[in-house]
């Protein structure tokens, strides 16, 4: 999942970053990769947290604005570590991150939410935001066998949702509609 997201900065970045006098040239590439990696680290954060809702949302890509919430905060992270990092002004940072920020969400949701698009599946996702983490996947498992049978999740009628529901709906609709489904987004 990170070099699909660093490909995506690299494709958004021109403009916010390497296009803008605020961000020293020498600095360009660090920016980008530290950009992919706090967006990435904001994603992960969400999910360790059980902020399953949000990220479901975020996840279903119907409003990936500077007004969603998990844009904001991912945003204020991002242009944080800027600043912090590469001593840009808070300005600098804040129209950087909030320029690109949207976009490489855009593009990154609209990959997951693709069912002709293999460079993203669920059980990926999952272990990559929950750092191989066993218990936090099972977790996220969890809630979706819970309440993925009153959702319609169950997608081989085996009596239980799983991995293979997970993967079958990933495929006919998306990672986005199935966190839809689960969370009534």
């Amino acid at each position: 999942m990170l070099e699909q997201l660093a490909q995506i900065v690299q494709q958004f970045g021109n403009d916010a970053v390497v296009q803008n006098d605020a961000i020293p040239n020498e600095h360009n590439q660090a920016v980008l990769q530290e950009t992919g990696n706090s967006i990435f680290y904001s994603l992960q954060k969400m999910a360790s947290e059980g902020d399953l809702s949000q990220l479901a949302a975020l996840l279903q890509g119907n409003n990936i604005s500077s007004a969603n919430p998990a844009v904001q905060e991912i945003t204020n992270n991002v242009s944080g570590s800027l600043t912090e990092k590469f001593g840009l002004s808070s300005s600098a940072a804040i129209g950087a991150a909030s320029s690109m920020i949207p976009q490489i969400l855009g593009s990154l949701m609209g990959k997951a939410n693709d069912k002709n698009d293999s460079s993203f599946n669920i059980s990926d996702i999952i272990a990559a935001l929950t750092s191989g983490n066993s218990a936090q996947s099972s977790g996220i498992m969890e809630a979706i066998n819970k309440y993925g049978m009153q959702f319609g999740l169950d997608q081989n009628a085996d009596g239980k949702v799983d991995l293979e529901d997970a993967m079958a709906l990933t495929k006919n609709g998306g990672l986005g509609s199935v966190l839809g489904k689960l969370f009534g987004k």
